[in-house]
């Protein structure tokens, strides 16, 4: 299941959230989380070069992607590279049954800067438990 989205992004509109991550080795140095934000690879778009870190990391539960009440800032990218390696943060912050990712600096599908998406919380939560169970550790 994905989040809804409606065409345009702006204050209102809800985007769709499609987690997915690389194989890992022989193909990979190791496993990475993909992002796809209405269709954009988000981590990809923000710094080319950074790759996401491993979905143990990221998408366990109660992990940095899960929304809280108070917002906090998440490093999304592997560290694996060493210290001042490519970083995307974002702010994940929940409002009422939103949740709000901030603080993006992306090139959308217009080719518009994409600062801030917002997700419907059920579908959001359903998408990242669903990755979790494909790629985590009891995967």
């Amino acid at each position: 299941m994905r989040a809804g989205r409606t065409d345009r992004q702006g204050h209102g509109a809800v985007s769709t959230l499609l987690v997915t991550a690389c194989p890992g080795p022989p193909v990979c140095s190791a496993v990475h989380t993909y992002l796809h934000v209405d269709g954009l690879d988000l981590i990809g778009r923000s710094h080319h070069g950074a790759t996401g870190d491993h979905p143990d990391r990221l998408l366990r539960p109660g992990g940095p992607l899960h929304p809280l009440d108070q917002a906090r800032t998440v490093d999304v990218t592997s560290q694996e590279h060493g210290p001042g390696a490519a970083s995307v943060r974002i702010r994940v912050r929940l409002r009422g049954a939103t949740v709000i990712w901030g603080d993006l600096m992306y090139p959308g599908g217009d080719g518009r800067v994409v600062e801030e998406v917002r997700f419907d919380l059920a579908g959001y939560l359903a998408e990242i438990e669903r990755a979790c169970s494909r790629w985590g550790r009891g995967a």
